[in-house]
């Protein structure tokens, strides 16, 4: 059984819960996870920079972070935290709806969650192509 927990502490940015479950039950089925508890944090800049600096040691705000709990064979815990703020204020930059941008951080953390990497150049190749390919599954089923 899968079960996702959302909690939206920031006001930057309406968020669609629905669309946000879509994305991360895509890619917990396609790999094959089956049992799952994942928290997902919508947060403001202030709050993803402190969490950015107490667990990573870094003094700056970012776009996601992630967190794996337990990770097993078919069963995944773990928790997915993005920044709202950033997503409204990267969106253009990248072409993006603001939306759009903040389940791209979606669709990234929980990838990392479910063991992809972007450490390395073909590692991060392959990320971006999974990213790009939920994206499309998860605006496409909002068009239906």
């Amino acid at each position: 059984m899968i079960h996702i927990a959302i909690a939206n502490r920031q006001r930057a940015l309406p968020v669609d819960r629905r669309r946000l479950r879509r994305a991360l039950c895509a890619i917990l089925k396609d790999e094959g996870i089956a049992d799952a508890e994942i928290s997902l944090a919508i947060v403001d800049d202030r709050t993803i920079r402190q969490l950015h600096r107490r667990y990573l040691g870094q003094d700056e705000a970012t776009d996601v972070l992630s967190f794996v709990l337990e990770r097993s064979e078919g069963r995944l815990e773990g928790e997915v935290i993005v920044s709202a703020d950033t997503a409204r204020r990267e969106a253009a930059r990248y072409g993006n709806s603001p939306a759009d941008e903040l389940l791209l951080y979606v669709i990234h953390g929980t990838l990392h969650l479910a063991g992809y990497r972007d450490d390395t150049r073909r590692a991060r190749a392959a990320m971006r192509a999974k990213e790009r390919l939920y994206l499309v599954h998860v605006r496409q089923h909002n068009m239906q």
